[in-house]
């Protein structure tokens, strides 16, 4: 199957779910080459639009993300990846997800507890 990488400069967003507890964990971007990578390691691959490079997630943490099952929408533009998180945490910021924040009377505020220390994982690196 052809996912359509023309609409987002080469880009199709992938959003990665849990698979166990379908909690939304992070939304990374995939061009052609980390689509592919992600098939042939089934280990979610991402490009890195800062860096303008691929990089497997787990790659500083060793917080991987193991595919699943995976399915695109309607219009074939953007990936569902379900996975199995090794690690205590998605999010760089030390978080199980990266959605650790909710719209509250205004204001974003923090729901949810940190699982792991980002600066042991990272060096202070984000």
């Amino acid at each position: 199957m052809n996912l359509d990488f023309t609409k987002l400069d080469g880009l199709v967003p992938a959003v990665i779910q849990d698979s166990e507890t379908n909690r939304v964990l992070m939304v990374g971007f995939m061009n052609e080459e980390a689509w592919r990578k992600t098939l042939e390691t089934g280990f979610a691959t991402f490009y890195s639009r800062t860096r303008n490079k691929l990089w497997m997630k787990g790659e500083s943490s060793g917080h991987r993300l193991e595919v699943k099952e995976i399915r695109t929408d309607c219009d074939q533009d953007t990936v569902l990846l379900k996975v199995v998180a090794h690690g205590p945490g998605v999010c760089h910021e030390g978080y199980e997800s990266c959605f650790f924040r909710e719209w509250r009377e205004g204001e974003w505020a923090v729901t949810d507890e940190k699982v792991y220390d980002e600066a042991s994982v990272y060096g202070g690196k984000k």
